[in-house]
């Protein structure tokens, strides 16, 4: 593959050539034909599109095709593959793909790519990991989509932080600073009023979108080529939130043959998919990152036929006899005979003073590649004591120097994992500074410091940084239920015998897991009491299916029993 970017880095990842064994594989899924120069494999826009590997010749991957800035992102050559994790994950596609020069082509249909990435683990690997490395290069180059707005306006800067969570691939045009970009309004005869506006190829352009435009447009599956079943329809099983807990939940509830879906509010992975490189989840010795664990759970899910609904912030929750409804911000409604929420808990807001006009614009509530881009080469403050802050410290030092982590304890022994100390201790770009409380911004056109105070000592001390990294406490995400199921004093649902000295007037078991509703689960960070780590989330979203079924079985009804 050429590099074209430009910049010393490939736009997308080159891989070695496809072996003859994997083309063998291939080939037997799909079928060769010739190409002229000049073809359109496919375009921006489209809902979905094929898996193509050029035998002859060579193919580009453009970004709008036939403007007057038409931009290469990568051409490939024989025994190479186009497409990235977008193609895996029920995305549209984002550039055009097209013959440079006249060859020969293998195609493969979507759903016989989707069964060999599900059933032959050699494919699997290397096709997963091409993809997600192309990803994360369009990520840093943020190709893809545009989001046009002031850093002043609260809608833009909530597009700014859901299409990071969402890990799309984004420009963004500030009007403070970007003459451009009033140019470009002009063009496109877009009123003040309008803003924030999102372009995206081969598509129509968004203005101010509201949540029900962004679900049209970014969350909704592709249907499913046996029918499936309905977003009308009462599934048997629901599950709220795509971290590895839920996502663990959809693919086991699936798997045992029950109608599944899952929500997310934004992209699937939850907290752990923004982790750069997480160490001590067993099987990988070698560590993989957040977004490919979220990546394959979600490849994983479509195999076993799971609804997969992007975008989707509940909002309502209702039940009715065995029936529970759960309302998203788009409007949309989803019914299940049984409910796992796994909705997980989110960092809590720095409490500086005028740090609300600075979120997604240099005060930051994850670290991955985009937030990475946007302070790259500068200096930056990573806050907090737990892993995520260290992994997170560890990840930003690749490009920044110094990386301050500040922790408000007096060492990171009671916090964080050991292996992460040791890295972190190791790393001559990282400072830590224990004792330490964040207090206050400097900002000019942009974020320029961070005053911190010495908590032992009352001491004021000006940090140089470009950006805030903020990793502290835990916020559950169960505001939505309405305190309908019980709680303990900070938000945090309360499950099996933690329910025991707790009057909730049922006389039925009480199973682990269970709230205080029967048939409605808990799993994951959003659980009073639970061990805040990934494996101990996905073992928790697998057995909570268990449990669902046994649920069922003491009332009496079965989940797979035929229906009328």
């Amino acid at each position: 593959m050429d590099d074209v970017a430009g910049d010393g880095r490939p736009a997308w990842v080159p891989a070695a050539p496809l072996s003859a064994e994997q083309l063998r594989k291939l080939a037997a899924a799909g079928s060769e034909h010739a190409a002229p120069g000049g073809e359109v494999l496919f375009a921006a826009g489209d809902a979905s599109y094929d898996f193509f590997v050029v035998l002859e010749g060579s193919a580009d991957i453009v970004e709008r095709l036939g403007e007057a800035d038409e931009r290469l992102v990568a051409s490939y050559g024989p025994a190479e593959f186009l497409g990235e994790i977008g193609m895996l994950t029920s995305e549209r596609a984002r550039f055009d793909g097209v013959m440079r020069t006249p060859g020969r082509l293998l195609r493969v249909p979507l759903a016989q790519i989707q069964t060999l990435v599900a059933q032959d683990p050699d494919l699997s690997e290397y096709i997963l990991r091409t993809f997600l490395g192309r990803r994360a290069n369009l990520l840093r180059r943020g190709a893809g989509l545009t989001l046009i707005g002031s850093r002043y306006d609260e809608r833009c800067r909530a597009l700014l932080q859901s299409f990071s969570r969402s890990r799309a691939g984004l420009t963004w045009m500030d009007l403070e600073d970007q003459t451009d970009a009033e140019a470009l309004l002009r063009e496109l005869r877009v009123p003040v009023t309008d803003l924030p506006i999102v372009l995206i190829p081969g598509r129509p352009l968004l203005r101010n979108p509201q949540p029900a435009d962004i679900a049209a447009e970014f969350g909704e599956p592709s249907g499913r080529a046996d029918g499936g079943f309905g977003d009308d329809d009462i599934c048997d099983l629901l599950v709220v939130g795509g971290g590895p807990g839920g996502l663990a939940a959809a693919v086991y509830g699936a798997s045992e043959g029950l109608q599944t879906a899952l929500l997310d509010a934004a992209a699937f992975g939850g907290q752990a998919g923004t982790s750069s490189r997480i160490e001590n989840y067993l099987g990988f010795p070698a560590g993989l990152s957040g977004a490919e664990l979220a990546a394959r759970g979600a490849v994983q899910a479509a195999k076993f036929g799971v609804r997969l609904h992007r975008n989707a912030r509940a909002t309502g929750f209702a039940s009715e006899g065995d029936v529970h409804a759960v309302t998203c911000d788009d409007g949309r409604t989803f019914r299940a005979r049984s409910l796992i929420i796994a909705t997980g808990a989110e960092y809590r807001r720095l409490a500086v003073p005028g740090i609300a006009a600075w979120e997604g614009n240099g005060v930051f509530y994850s670290a991955t590649v985009p937030e990475a881009r946007h302070t790259d080469g500068q200096p930056v403050a990573v806050i907090g004591g737990a892993n995520s802050a260290g992994q997170a410290a560890l990840f930003l030092s690749r490009t920044s120097d110094p990386v301050h982590l500040l922790v408000r304890g007096k060492d990171l022994d009671h916090s964080m994992s050991r292996y992460l100390i040791d890295a972190v201790a190791s790393n001559p770009r990282i400072r830590v500074r224990v004792h330490t409380e964040a207090v206050g911004l400097t900002t000019d056109a942009a974020l320029t410091g961070l005053t911190v105070v010495d908590r032992a000592t009352g001491r004021h001390t000006s940090l140089d940084v470009g950006g805030v990294f903020v990793f502290i406490g835990a916020t559950p995400c169960t505001d939505w239920l309405g305190g309908q199921l019980a709680a303990d004093p900070k938000g945090f649902l309360l499950t099996g015998h933690d329910l025991d000295t707790v009057p909730t007037g049922r006389h039925t078991p009480r199973f682990p897991f269970e709230t205080s509703m029967p048939g409605v689960f808990c799993v994951g960070d959003a659980r009073s009491g639970s061990v805040k780590r990934v494996a101990a989330a996905v073992g928790e979203g697998s057995a909570a299916v268990r449990l669902v079924f046994e649920r069922r079985r003491a009332d009496g009804t079965d989940l797979l029993d035929p229906r009328p």
